[in-house]
């Protein structure tokens, strides 16, 4: 996944976003993008699968609650994360984030929950 930060996954019961790297504004607008296309689809169940993720910004966060938000209005949609390492957990509960999404140690735990 060098170039390619983004990898999207339609299962059956939920969309896997495997995402790589570092996470500041471009990128996060990259996966703001990727999530639209989905829920645009019909589609608003996603885990994120976060286990290369390196860095998110205050844009990342913004994306996750803004998406979030309009997933939930559909079919009890919403979004998992998958696997955040500890200093991007620690991001999500300095921000006040934490209990507003479901984390999962892997993605196949993330998948089996929907």
């Amino acid at each position: 996944m060098s170039d390619q930060q983004i990898v999207h996954t339609e299962l059956k019961r939920c969309d896997l976003f495997k995402l790589a790297g570092r996470f500041d504004s471009s990128k996060a607008h990259e996966v703001e993008s990727a999530l639209w296309t989905a829920i645009n689809a019909n589609r608003y169940r996603f885990v994120l699968d976060m286990t290369a993720v390196e860095y998110i910004s205050s844009g990342f966060l913004r994306v996750l609650v803004a998406t979030q938000k309009e997933a939930k209005r559909f079919n009890r949609g919403d979004i998992y994360l998958a696997a955040p390492a500890q200093r991007i957990q620690d991001v999500l509960k300095l921000a006040g984030l934490d209990a507003m999404f479901k984390t999962f140690d892997t993605p196949e735990e993330a998948v089996g929950a929907w």
